[in-house]
């Protein structure tokens, strides 16, 4: 992949540079809750700016219906992003229509635009090759240039993420080129011991990059709701908990082949249950208890691990030199399901080795949780992006920057 810095070492004054970012934030009545994502594209529109390129920042929020729904509009994304680079943004507000050809001709050098968001046209996510590819011809009818920024959507195959490129001279920007250094460290040059912790609602969701790591990482920790899968694989009760039965067989088979291999599989030994799920909005008290890990009621759910669990995967964690970790122990939105996710964070804050938080919920935990984020070695901006990698999967959005 061409870098960000041999375009700017070509020069980009009074060029129209496409910024495919990853402006998917999220929102509460329409105020950003976590900027983060915003702030990691700020690198590379800043330099662009600083060059004099006229800069046209594109990306999606959500998942509307291939129609405008004010409910996703990029428009505090766009506000918050001209607080951050201290200079007016412009903000068109469509995608390809006349809005978007005003606000980029409107452009002076060293400034900056935000298109509306992209899956409000169809286009953008079509399975259809003819239809992806219209969207994208008229998309790069608003540029010069194509800078790949988007961490976050590269694993999919959209019009702005993997057709857009093909169309322009196209380049990698500074997060797609940390994205991808730090990924390279935990597949290609990984330093050992290797402890990956996955922890987030669904078994589903992780059990191809379970497959793969099962024959690269040395400890696999298991929490969140995906534990008490594995934990009915042990023909344990696992009371109301989420369960995913049609994955037992996978969970069996993995664990099986965890001992054969010689791979730590660590599961929790206790658990924090409760009679429902708590009240995220209005964080009344969640009645919450602590069982032994075999020993869980029946009328309870599991929404934490325990005490002795997060002392447990901190001791695991403690002299890894790499350490992945990807989807929180419990629902740490609510104080009394949080601990088991900070146990975890904490542990990678004292570790000594590389560690990598990885996206999505887990990055959100962090700055929910109060963490520093200067404390982890990186912390990434795609949770999706990231496990797919993991897994060895092609990603489309990566695959598309490469010449």
């Amino acid at each position: 992949m061409k870098t960000i810095d041999e375009l700017l070492a070509d020069g980009v004054d009074g060029k129209r540079v496409f910024v495919r970012a990853d402006l998917n934030v999220p929102l509460a009545d329409g105020t950003i809750t976590d900027d983060g994502r915003i702030r990691a594209v700020l690198p590379t529109v800043k330099a662009l700016a600083d060059a004099g390129a006229k800069v046209v920042v594109a990306s999606h929020l959500g998942r509307p219906k291939g129609a405008p729904d004010p409910a996703f509009s990029l428009l505090p994304a766009a506000e918050r992003l001209g607080e951050l680079l201290d200079a007016p943004v412009a903000f068109a507000q469509d995608t390809v229509g006349p809005a978007a050809h005003d606000a980029v001709d409107g452009l002076q050098p060293g400034q900056v635009a935000v298109i509306e968001n992209l899956r409000f046209n169809p286009g953008e996510t079509s399975k259809d090759d003819a239809e992806r590819g219209e969207f994208a011809d008229r998309l790069a009818a608003l540029a010069d240039v194509y800078v790949g920024d988007g961490f976050g959507a590269v694993h999919r195959k959209h019009a702005s993420v993997y057709d857009l490129p093909a169309r322009l001279p196209h380049y990698a920007g500074y997060l797609i080129a940390t994205e991808v250094g730090v990924l390279k460290k935990l597949t290609e040059d990984v330093q050992r011991p290797y402890a990956v912790a996955l922890g987030g609602a669904k078994v589903s969701d992780k059990l191809a990059v379970i497959d793969e790591l099962l024959g690269k990482a040395d400890r696999i920790l298991i929490g969140g709701g995906m534990a008490y899968t594995f934990l009915k694989a042990k023909g344990y009760e696992v009371g109301s908990s989420l369960l995913q039965e049609d994955q037992l067989a996978a969970v069996t088979e993995y664990i099986e082949r965890a001992e054969k291999t010689g791979v730590e599989l660590v599961l929790p030994v206790d658990t924090v249950v409760a009679p429902e799920f708590p009240d995220l909005k209005t964080k009344a008290p969640g009645n919450p208890t602590t069982v032994a890990a075999d020993a869980m009621p029946a009328g309870q759910m599991g929404l934490d691990i325990g005490p002795e669990s997060g002392a447990l995967y901190a001791a695991k964690l403690a002299d890894a030199q790499t350490v992945f970790w990807n989807g929180p122990m419990g629902v740490f939105e609510h104080p009394d399901f949080a601990d088991g996710t900070r146990a975890v964070a904490q542990a990678l804050v004292e570790s000594k080795g590389f560690t990598v938080v990885g996206g999505g919920d887990s990055a959100a935990a962090v700055r929910i949780l109060g963490f520093d984020e200067n404390a982890f070695g990186h912390i990434s901006t795609g949770g999706g992006a990231s496990l797919e990698y993991l897994e060895g999967k092609t990603l489309p959005g990566l695959a598309a920057l490469e010449d």
